[in-house]
């Protein structure tokens, strides 16, 4: 799949923040799969990105950051299971194989490191992503789900639960809203994935024992 000047293309539309799944290979010769925020070029977040260049930021001392820096990229791949994409965010995922059955399509990337800062005393890298290849796997009917939209904004509050910076009880409240979100909108298999940020995160007990502290 190659765009103007034979260079490779994404193989989907990016608009704002696309959030992702990305595969990087780490030193055990297994995939680690994450979430990942790709902005698209015209990003006012992002700085001069006039050739058109995608961009995301690692935070912290993760594996996606440490497998960038050490194989140099990785695959990026736009999935249409909640479940998956939850346990790519909040678990520890790891696979013989770097595109996932639910990716309905993928690119692989080059990632160089191009900023890098603090913020909230946690570091951050930003890094531009240039495809070297791309595949469509399925084409379908896009259709909205608020459920899955609430799952993967759940999975950005979930994260920021131990974040010193960010109030717990603000993120409780978050996470309450997106799970009768979830309960109300989502199907079957958004409901499995919420259930799953439940028990990797323990939020509801925590937030529960939270409340009763407080009388």
């Amino acid at each position: 799949m190659t765009g103007d000047g034979g260079r490779v293309a994404w193989p989907v539309e990016l608009r704002g923040v696309t959030e992702s799944v990305v595969a990087t290979l780490g030193p055990n010769d297994l995939w680690n799969f994450a979430a990942l925020g790709l902005h698209a070029p015209g990003d006012s977040d992002e700085p001069d990105d006039s050739d058109g260049t995608v961009t995301a930021t690692t935070w912290g001392n993760t594996r996606t950051r440490r497998n960038f820096h050490r194989q140099g990229g990785g695959v990026v791949q736009f999935v249409t299971d909640p479940l998956d994409f939850v346990e790519a965010a909040m678990t520890i995922r790891e696979e013989p194989s770097p595109v996932l059955d639910s990716a309905d399509a993928w690119a692989e990337v080059e990632a160089t490191q191009v900023g890098s800062g603090e913020d909230g005393g946690t570091r951050w890298e930003r890094w531009e992503l240039r495809p070297v290849d791309a595949a469509v796997e399925s084409t379908r009917p896009f259709t909205i789900n608020r459920g899955f939209g609430a799952v993967v904004d759940a999975t950005v509050a979930a994260s920021r639960l131990d974040v010193p910076t960010f109030d717990t009880d603000v993120l409780f409240d978050r996470l309450a809203y997106f799970a009768e979100t979830v309960e109300k909108c989502g199907g079957p298999r958004e409901r499995e994935a919420f259930e799953r940020i439940d028990e990797v995160t323990g939020w509801r007990e925590r937030a529960s024992q939270r409340r009763n502290e407080s009388f």
